[in-house]
């Protein structure tokens, strides 16, 4: 494929038929490559695809769908956009999805009410996703339904339901935040509170549980008043913090059930004059990208939004894709660690 015959052919906007004279094969096993078929050796496969990228060819991925009769789009639902977690995950979901030929349709927003929940679902068939990520960590009951009912195969975040078209994304909350509790202790706080997120959803649910399975593994006896429920937002963790700073015996160590939430709470500390790490020790929960520039850097339990991203859409791939090795139902783990920082320190003399 000489520099000249590349730009002879690409003289005119490149079509199907273009990549097939550049190949040097036919429309139909141009076609065939395009769709992913098997029948298509990985050589002529190979020159295909050099053709096109010589070309900068875009295939209609509209036509695709008619003639394979797939869409080759899987669907991502989340919650709250304006917390920085879920922009990194759909960004993680994406690049695994690409990678494999797939797009990507996003939808976000609070699912509360029965229209935006139709919203939602019309949008998902009218573009005849071939699966869809729930990732809204506690508040996908309402949407699951719907999806269910026209056969749409599924993967949620911790919550499980008798289908065998939903995947369930296990997260080992328990490690990262028995280790984070662990680390306070070492430090020597024996005071630790707890800033939880909405009772609604089961990922707080979740954590709060571990949190008060690991302060009871280390003897701790934690004060009702110091556990506060919040809602996972900034001013959540602000408001949180103020109610646990009006306590006479207040914590020295706080435990957040998110990062924003843990960056309410240095915002509260910071108006009441309040030192962290020296008078307060903080921990969030996520690792989202800029908990590295907060002041002191927090110190939080990371959790992959790449890795998340990443089990999310093999999950959905392996129902799409399916193969003997994807034959059984498979357990989809993602882990937690504690990354520290500079928000946690030995508590005040006497405290």
């Amino acid at each position: 494929m000489s520099p000249r015959s590349v730009r002879t052919v690409a003289r005119e906007k490149p079509d199907i038929r273009t990549v097939a004279s550049l190949a040097r094969v036919s429309i139909a096993t141009v076609s065939r490559t395009i769709n992913g078929s098997s029948a298509v050796s990985d050589k002529l496969s190979k020159r295909v695809w050099q053709a096109i990228e010589q070309l900068n060819y875009f295939p209609n991925t509209h036509a695709r769908s008619l003639v394979s009769g797939r869409s080759r789009i899987v669907g991502i639902i989340v919650e709250d956009i304006t917390n920085p977690f879920f922009p990194e995950l759909i960004a993680s979901f994406e690049e695994f999805a690409v990678a494999q030929g797939y797009e990507v349709l996003v939808s976000t927003g609070k699912i509360e009410n029965a229209a935006q929940i139709e919203r939602i679902v019309r949008r998902m068939l009218e573009r005849k996703v071939e699966g869809v990520a729930v990732l809204t960590f506690g508040s996908e009951e309402s949407v699951l339904d719907q999806l269910a009912m026209h056969g749409i195969p599924m993967v949620l975040a911790e919550f499980q339901v008798d289908n065998p078209q939903v995947r369930t994304l296990a997260i080992d909350y328990a490690t990262g935040i028995r280790e984070a509790v662990e680390h306070l202790v070492a430090l020597g706080h024996r005071k630790i509170g707890y800033l939880a997120g909405p009772h609604t959803l089961h990922s707080a649910g979740t954590r709060l549980h571990c949190f008060q399975d690991s302060t009871a593994a280390c003897g701790l006896k934690i004060g009702p008043d110091w556990i506060v429920e919040a809602d996972h937002t900034l001013n959540g963790g602000v408001r949180g913090m103020q109610q646990l700073l009006r306590l006479k015996n207040r914590p020295t160590a706080v435990v957040c059930s998110n990062d924003m939430t843990a960056i309410g709470v240095l915002h509260a500390a910071h108006q009441a004059k309040l030192s962290v790490p020296e008078e307060l020790s903080v921990v969030g929960l996520d690792d989202i990208a800029f908990t590295q520039y907060t002041l002191p850097p927090l110190t939080t339990i990371g959790l992959s939004r790449h890795a998340l991203g990443r089990a999310a859409f093999e999950a959905l791939y392996q129902q799409a894709e399916p193969n003997e090795s994807s034959a059984s139902k498979p357990n989809y783990i993602v882990s937690t660690k504690l990354v520290l920082r500079e928000s946690t320190a030995p508590p005040p003399a006497g405290r």
